[in-house]
């Protein structure tokens, strides 16, 4: 007789699909390594201190762009952000889903529009990605972000804030200057953001 997998064995088996290689630094501590300055219209100061790469108030966009070897599907990166100052996007992240890019807006529309931008057409504020998040000024949050062909999943802290499907869909980056953050950047808009722990692993493509 055929046994059918109980719940746990499932679970075993989808956890299994997803595991990775060990998580690989992209950020030092010491210096932009082979991270760059975004070359935004007027964009803010790019400082590396005390650990944390600090992106000051631009006007309005300040980020880093960066220009190593990363993978274009089936992985997940994470990284800590704090919010210092202003009540906008802080640690916004641009990353490479194939040949396409998209936008993970964290704090968006006046500092709580989470969601992706942009998925046919639609940017975060418009599309089922769409979400509230209450940001502090002065805490650190912990973000997470995985692609697959299947779908684009995000965490702050431990809440999933992000399940999209993308399968068959348009996946494209918003129109303006945030192209500049392309394959894969990090940006804040007219407000202080700090990171820290940026890491990145691969993901089995099963």
């Amino acid at each position: 007789m055929r046994q059918v997998p109980n719940a746990f064995t499932v679970f075993a088996i989808v956890t299994s699909s997803l595991a990775g290689q060990d998580w690989k630094p992209l950020f030092d501590g010491k210096s932009l390594g082979q991270w760059s300055a975004t070359p935004f219209t007027k964009a803010g100061r790019v400082e590396v201190a005390n650990g944390l790469i600090v992106l000051q108030p631009g006007g309005p966009l300040t980020g880093i762009t960066y220009h190593g070897e990363f993978p274009r599907m089936n992985y997940e990166i994470r990284y800590e952000a704090e919010r210092r100052r202003g009540n906008d996007l802080f640690a916004t992240l641009t990353f490479p889903v194939g040949d396409a890019f998209c936008t993970w807006v964290t704090g968006g529309w006046g500092g709580d529009i989470v969601g992706l931008s942009s998925l046919d057409g639609a940017d975060a504020s418009e599309n089922e990605t769409r979400s509230y998040f209450n940001f502090d000024n002065n805490r650190w949050y912990k973000f997470r972000l995985r692609v697959t062909p299947e779908r684009i999943t995000a965490w702050i802290d431990d809440e999933r804030v992000v399940n999209a499907e993308i399968a068959g869909r348009t996946v494209t980056l918003r129109r303006g200057e945030i192209k500049l953050n392309a394959p894969l950047g990090f940006a804040s808009f007219a407000t202080e953001g700090a990171l820290r722990n940026v890491k990145y692993r691969v993901l089995s493509a099963k």
